[in-house]
């Protein structure tokens, strides 16, 4: 729901830290001149402006939820500055679900009015390579629903994860920094919990460990709590080199 929530009133969506400002959850991984966006959330046109990000060369899905792919119409400024369409690349549901949600844009009879997104879909079926970088996906659970992460050389990125199955543990060791979500610290059928993506992270030891994808539960106030459990709370601009 992004922090703060609309109509709340904890002090959690009332602070004035700029680390409990959280839009709905995605990444840009900038790698030898190339950015490569994970997910279009429905905060995108203001995610592109606060952090001045001036070009997508190539965007992954995670998987086909509202708050991961409705800000897809966004990457249509991309297209008029660059010139070239912007491949998109997900698993055959998500893919296939975004051309149902996103039909106009590949019906030739549909009007374009201020223009449509210039898009080339791709499933995702083994390890990528994107302008030659290796992006290795990464499948985990998502309640009863297989969605993918995504590795690129030491990074490991995984959002909206309850579980990890053994045969994706194996594409997770030796990491510089992971990036995991955790949606509050009670139980959730669908997500991690704060104490759940400690285990994780206790297992697979990465040199850095960032949370994502955080309720109005979290406030970043309290980063000595954190900080003793060896983990820091994503914010919205927050940068990480690697």
């Amino acid at each position: 729901m992004g922090v703060p929530v609309a109509g709340c009133h904890c002090n959690v969506c009332y602070s004035k830290d700029r680390r409990n400002k959280r839009t709905r959850t995605s990444v840009l991984v900038s790698i030898h001149g190339r950015n490569i966006l994970i997910d279009t959330p429905p905060d995108l046109h203001q995610q592109v402006i606060d952090n001045k990000i001036e070009k997508i060369d190539a965007v992954l899905y995670t998987h086909d939820h509202a708050d991961h792919i409705f800000g897809l119409d966004e990457l249509r400024i991309f297209n008029f500055q660059q010139e070239a369409p912007i491949p998109i690349y997900g698993s055959k549901k998500t893919i296939s679900r975004i051309k149902k949600i996103f039909d106009y844009i590949w019906d030739n009879k549909a009007p374009t009015g201020g223009g449509k997104p210039l898009i080339h879909a791709h499933f995702i079926k083994a390890e990528l390579d994107i302008f030659g970088i290796k992006i290795q996906p990464v499948e985990i659970l998502h309640g009863d629903q297989t969605i993918l992460g995504f590795r690129i050389m030491d990074f490991a990125y995984l959002t909206d994860c309850s579980q990890i199955p053994e045969k994706s543990r194996s594409l997770l060791m030796n990491l510089d920094v992971l990036i995991l979500g955790a949606l509050r610290f009670r139980p959730h059928s669908t997500h991690l919990s704060f104490s759940q993506a400690l285990a994780e992270i206790k297992r697979f030891k990465p040199k850095r460990a960032i949370l994502t994808h955080l309720s109005h539960s979290f406030d970043a106030t309290e980063e000595d709590y954190f900080a003793s459990n060896n983990v820091e709370l994503a914010y919205d601009g927050m940068t990480i080199e690697i």
